[in-house]
C-alpha cells in the first residue's frame, strides 16, 4: 500500500483524499502455485506452498509447489523445494524462521506414486515426472529474506522421527514446536472402517506426538485414539500453565507436554466437528491487559448433522457431503478459569451462515475476519461417495462442498452478545475458495486470500478449479483517511523489562488529543503459518500502556514489554501495530524473546508512569477527513444468522493522500481549527492495568543482547540422518497413470496411491456394511 504524508504544523499543504476502500476486494496478482499454505516471512514476503501437482510455472526443470510473494508488486517467484509438501503442518522458530512438518509420499500426475521406489505400503518415495521425493518425514526450513534469494532448506539430514500428514503443531515456551497426530499415509478421514485399531489403524494413522528440536523417541497420545478418525490438524493453543489445549472430533483436553498427561474438559457442545474435514474456523481470542491475558478460544463453524457412521473412511465419506448445511455455531472456552471455576463451553453468537473451511483472520484492531469456505459439505476431495459410486454422478468435480460462501464477516469479540457479528459494508468475492484455501493478515493490516483445489491434480476445467488468483481484502479501517505513522516502535521485545516510548505526531489523527491518546493500543499480532483453514501459532496480544499528552497535539505512549510469560506468547517473529482511534498503523517486523530455543528470561516489570493529559491539544486532521472512520461489528451489523447491509458500490481505490499546495483560505481554515479550544474535560485516570507489576520474575532479572533478525536459520537437529541422501538409490521410469485397475485404484479413489493396508495383509471383509468396500483391501 501506498502512503502519503500528512502535513505537519511546519507544512502549508492540503490534501485530496482518496475513495474508500474499506470491505473491499483487489487483485492480489497470480501466486504461480495454487496457496494450499502460507506464511508472512518478514514486511517484505509472503511464502507459499502447494502439493507436488502439475502446475504450469516451472523451477528448475520441474513443476513448482513453493513461490515467494511480492507484497509491494504482488508477483510471485517459484522456489525449489525436493519434497512432496501436500498437506503438511509449520511453525515458526524464535529466530524467525520457518519449519514445515512432513506432507506426503512422492507423486505424479494424478497423484498416482512412481512405479519404482516404493516403500511397503506402496506409497513412492520417489517421483521422475514431478521429480519430488516423499515428503511424510520431512522438516523444511527457510530463514525469509527481503529479495528472492533465500531457499528451502529441504534434505535427507533432517527428519522427524515418524512420517506424518495432517499433524499439528504448536511451539512451547522455549520455542521447541510440539509435533501431534497425523495419517502415515493419504485419505479422507484417519480410520478404517469398522474401526477395530484406533490408536494406528493397521500401521495408517501416528498417534503420537514429538517435538523439533527434539526431546527423544515420540510418545503416543490416548486422546489420538479418543478421537480417531476425526483428528486430523487437531486444534492446539499453549496455555498460561504450559499446558496445551488440543481440540479434535469432538472432544477436548489440557495436555501436559512435559509428561504426555492429559486432562479431560467438555465435549463439544451439539457434537459439532471443528476439525478437517469438517473444518470450523477457530481462533484464540486477544490477549489483553483487561482479561489478564488468559486464553479464550473460539469455535465457529464445521459439521453437526454427519453421524460417525456418514464420515466414512480413508477412501471417501459414506454420504453426499455438499447436500449436507454446515453449521453456524460458534463456542467460546477458557480452559483455564482464573477464578478457579471449572471450564466449560459458553455458548456464543451464531455466525450470519453456516461455513465449513471458513477461516479467522485475527486483525490488528482485535476484531476477527472470517472468510472463505463452504455453506454446504466438507473439506476434501473425492471421485465417489458410498452413495455416489460414480464419478460421472458427482455434481461438483471432485468437490465434496457446493455452496462457497463469498461474502467475509467480521466478529467483535468485545461487543455485546447477540451483536458479535456483521458483514454490513462488505463486498462479495467472486472466487470461491474452498479446500485448499488460505488467508493470513498482511503488515499493512489487509488480508490476502489466495488458494483452492479441491481436485486431485491440477484441473482448470472443472467446477472448483485449481486456483492460482490472490485477493486482497480490505477490512472497514481502511475507510479512514489517515493512520497512526508512530516513532520508536521496537524491532526487538523481552519478556518483562524495561518499558519504551512510541510518539505519535498530531498529523496522525483528527480530534481531542486526550482522547486520541485514551483510545490508542499497541498491538502485537503474530499472522502464524496458514492451511486448510486454520491458522497455527496465530495469536494477538496487547501490550499494556499509559500516554502522556503534548500541547502541539504529539502523544507519546509509555508502553509495557509483553508479559514475562511466554507461554502465552511464545519467543519469535510479531508485528507491531499502533492503532489511534481504532484505526492501526502499518505493522513493524519484530522478535520477541532471546531469538533462540530455550529458556526464555523473564524480567521484572518495569511500573509505567501516570497518565498526563492537555485539554486544549488536538490533531492536525480536521473531523471532516476522518468522518469515514472504522466501523464494524458493534452492533451496526447482522447477528444471529441473518445477513445485514448491502455492499454495492464499495471503491476499490488504495488509501492515499495527495499533498498539494495550500490556498490561503484553507490554511487559515486549518489554523483556525487547530485553535478552537475544546471543552475542558475531566482528569481521567491513567490506563495501566492494575497488577501488570504483580507478575515477579521467577528468574533474576538478566540483560538482552538484542539479535540480528537477519541470522541464519535455526537448524538443531542438522547433523541427525535418518534416511538416504537424495537420489542416492537408482530411480526407475515413471507408471504412467492406469485406469485399467482393480476397483479400489486411482480411477475410483484419489487416496489410492497411499494405501493404508501393508502389502500382504487383509481385511475383514465381513465387518463392512453391505456394499461398502474395505478401504485399501487387497
Amino acid at each position: 500500500m501506498r502512503r502519503g504524508v500528512i502535513f505537519g504544523a511546519t507544512a502549508l499543504a492540503s490534501v485530496a483524499l482518496a475513495a474508500d476502500l474499506g470491505g473491499t476486494f483487489a487483485d492480489g496478482g497470480n501466486t504461480q502455485v495454487s496457496a494450499m499454505m502460507m506464511f508472512v516471512g518478514n514486511d517484505k514476503k509472503v511464502y507459499i506452498l502447494d502439493k507436488a501437482q502439475y502446475n504450469a510455472a516451472q523451477v528448475n526443470g520441474h513443476p513448482a509447489w513453493g513461490a515467494v510473494w511480492d507484497i509491494k508488486t504482488k508477483k510471485a517467484t517459484t522456489m525449489d523445494i525436493r519434497t512432496n509438501t501436500f498437506c503438511a503442518s509449520g511453525m515458526h522458530l524464535p529466530d524467525g524462521s520457518y519449519a514445515t512438518f512432513g506432507g506426503n509420499s512422492a507423486a505424479g500426475p494424478n497423484e498416482n506414486a512412481a512405479a519404482s521406489e516404493q516403500d511397503e505400503w506402496g506409497s513412492g518415495l520417489y517421483d521422475e515426472t514431478y521429480e519430488n521425493y516423499d515428503g511424510r518425514d520431512a522438516i523444511r526450513l527457510l530463514q525469509p529474506c527481503i529479495d528472492d534469494t533465500c531457499e528451502w532448506s529441504d534434505t535427507t539430514t533432517l527428519t522427524m522421527q515418524r512420517r506424518r500428514w495432517y499433524s499439528a503443531a504448536e511451539p512451547l515456551a522455549d520455542g521447541t514446536i510440539a509435533i501431534i497426530g497425523g495419517y502415515v499415509n493419504g485419505g479422507f478421514i484417519n480410520r478404517n472402517y469398522p474401526n477395530k485399531d484406533p490408536a494406528r489403524s493397521g500401521g495408517a494413522s501416528e498417534p503420537s506426538s514429538e517435538f523439533y528440536p527434539s526431546r527423544g523417541e515420540p510418545v503416543d497420545m490416548p486422546f489420538m485414539s479418543l478421537t480417531s478418525g476425526l483428528n486430523s490438524y487437531a486444534h492446539t493453543y499453549l496455555m498460561r500453565s504450559g499446558k496445551m489445549l488440543v481440540q479434535a472430533n469432538y472432544s477436548t483436553i489440557l495436555w501436559n507436554p512435559d509428561t504426555n498427561e492429559e486432562e479431560v474438559l467438555p465435549n463439544m457442545p451439539n457434537q459439532v466437528i471443528r476439525v478437517y474435514p469438517a473444518s470450523g474456523g477457530v481462533a484464540m481470542l486477544p490477549l489483553r491487559p483487561t482479561n489478564l491475558y488468559n486464553p479464550t478460544v473460539l469455535f465457529c463453524g464445521g459439521m453437526s448433522e454427519m453421524s460417525d457412521y456418514d464420515w466414512g473412511n480413508f477412501s471417501w465419506p459414506f454420504v453426499n457431503t455438499w447436500e449436507i448445511p454446515s453449521s453456524k455455531d460458534c463456542q467460546r472456552l477458557t480452559p483455564e478459569p482464573l477464578d478457579g471455576s471449572t471450564a466449560a463451553y459458553e455458548q456464543d453468537d451464531d455466525m450470519i451462515q453456516g461455513r465449513t473451511m471458513g477461516q479467522f483472520v485475527t486483525l490488528p484492531d482485535g476484531k476477527m475476519l472470517m472468510v472463505n469456505g463452504g455453506a454446504t459439505g466438507t473439506a476434501g476431495y473425492s471421485t465417489q461417495t458410498l452413495l455416489t459410486t460414480s464419478f460421472s454422478d458427482m455434481p461438483y468435480g471432485m468437490s465434496l462442498s457446493g455452496e462457497p460462501t463469498l461474502k467475509p464477516a467480521i466478529y467483535d469479540p468485545e461487543a455485546p452478545q447477540g451483536k458479535r457479528w456483521s458483514d454490513k459494508g462488505f463486498a462479495a468475492s467472486t472466487i470461491p475458495r474452498l479446500y485448499h484455501s488460505t488467508a493470513i493478515l498482511l503488515p499493512d493490516a489487509s488480508v490476502l486470500i489466495a488458494g483452492s483445489n479441491p481436485n486431485l491434480d491440477v484441473n482448470l476445467t472443472t467446477v472448483f478449479p485449481t486456483t492460482y488468483q490472490a485477493e486482497i481484502f480490505y477490512p472497514s479501517y481502511f475507510n479512514a483517511k489517515v493512520r497512526p505513522e508512530p516513532k520508536g516502535v521496537p524491532t526487538t521485545y523481552t519478556y518483562g523489562g524495561k518499558t519504551f516510548d512510541v510518539t505519535i505526531p498530531a498529523s496522525s489523527y483528527s480530534g481531542s488529543s486526550n482522547d486520541a491518546a485514551a483510545s490508542a493500543q499497541v498491538n502485537l499480532v503474530r499472522p502464524g503459518w496458514t492451511t486448510h483453514s486454520m491458522t497455527m501459532g496465530q495469536r494477538f496480544l496487547q501490550l499494556n500502556n499509559t500516554y502522556t499528552v503534548k500541547s502541539d497535539g504529539t502523544i507519546t505512549l509509555h508502553v509495557s514489554q509483553p508479559p514475562p510469560m511466554p507461554e502465552i506468547l511464545q519467543p519469535g517473529p510479531v508485528f507491531t501495530y499502533v492503532l489511534i482511534n481504532g484505526v492501526p498503523s502499518e505493522g513493524v517486523y519484530a522478535i520477541v524473546g532471546s531469538g533462540a530455543v530455550g529458556t526464555q528470561a523473564k524480567l521484572a516489570v518495569d511500573p509505567l508512569p501516570a497518565s498526563i493529559l492537555d485539554d486544549t491539544a488536538n490533531g492536525l486532521v480536521s473531523e471532516e477527513e476522518t468522518d469515514s472512520g472504522p466501523s464494524t461489528g458493534n452492533g451496526n451489523g447482522s447477528s444471529g444468522g441473518s445477513s445485514s447491509g448491502d455492499s454495492d458500490g464499495m471503491s476499490t481505490s488504495t488509501i492515499g493522500i495527495i499533498a498539494g499546495v495550500a490556498g490561503a483560505a484553507v490554511l487559515l481554515a486549518l489554523i483556525a481549527g487547530i485553535l478552537i479550544a475544546r471543552r475542558r474535560r475531566k482528569a481521567r485516570a491513567a490506563r495501566a492495568i492494575p497488577g501488570m507489576s504483580a507478575w515477579s520474575a521467577k528468574e533474576e532479572p538478566s540483560g538482552y543482547n538484542p539479535r540480528d533478525t537477519n541470522s541464519s536459520g535455526f537448524a538443531p537437529l542438522q547433523q541427525e540422518d535418518r534416511s538416504q541422501v537424495w537420489g542416492a538409490a537408482p530411480m526407475g521410469g515413471y507408471k504412467d497413470y492406469d485406469t485399467r485397475q482393480s476397483a479400489a485404484s486411482s480411477a475410483y479413489d484419489p487416496y489410492y496411491s497411499h494405501g493404508h493396508t501393508p502389502s500382504g495383509s487383509t481385511q475383514d471383509v465381513s465387518m463392512y456394511p453391505p456394499g461398502v468396500q474395505p478401504p485399501y483391501h487387497r
